[in-house]
């Protein structure tokens, strides 16, 4: 087994947010939507502390709407359009991405059996790691989240959970860091 995938380290890491937008949002169940929120809420926090950089998308917005204010208003930069289903097909985001230089991707977003698992295999086709939170992904219907993620694990990517990877980025207790998200981890 390949141990060194399981390790993430914010220097060599970025967060992809893909497609929290309105009508997406409006489909899906209501606590599985707050939990999503909150979670892609605490990674924003924890880029933010250790300036990991921090990328949007929006599905044809004209259709879908634009992403949820509560995630939209953390962002720096503005959202990058996309009509593809894998953000890696889209020119603008592939720019982006290259600017960073780093090969491990946080991928978190709607929906997971479609856009979420499309983009995942195009990273790891890339020769990226990714790591996909459980819960800071969700599908409108619960047996498509399962089977996104079934897929996405199949693939090579490492399923894991928010505070997982909030934890493994922190290191340990007691730093500046861990006392900056410590209020986001109650």
């Amino acid at each position: 087994m390949e141990f060194s995938k399981f390790y993430i380290e914010p220097e060599n890491s970025v967060l992809v947010i893909i497609d929290v937008q309105e009508k997406l949002a409006r489909a899906m169940k209501e606590d599985v939507l707050q939990n999503v929120m909150r979670n892609i809420k605490k990674l924003i926090h924890l880029a933010k502390i250790y300036s990991i950089p921090s990328i949007y998308t929006e599905q044809y917005p004209k259709g879908l709407g634009s992403t949820l204010e509560g995630i939209k208003s953390m962002m720096e930069e503005e959202a990058i359009e996309k009509i593809h289903f894998s953000c890696l097909q889209e020119e603008k985001f592939i720019q982006k991405i290259n600017q960073f230089s780093r090969k491990k991707i946080i991928l978190v977003g709607m929906e997971t059996h479609v856009c979420v698992f499309q983009t995942c295999l195009d990273f790891l086709a890339r020769d990226f790691k990714v790591y996909v939170p459980k819960d800071g992904v969700c599908s409108r219907k619960k047996e498509d989240w399962l089977t996104g993620l079934e897929l996405i694990k199949e693939a090579g990517a490492v399923i894991t959970c928010v505070e997982t990877l909030i934890f493994q980025i922190l290191k340990k207790a007691g730093t500046a860091e861990f006392k900056k998200m410590l209020e986001f981890l109650k």
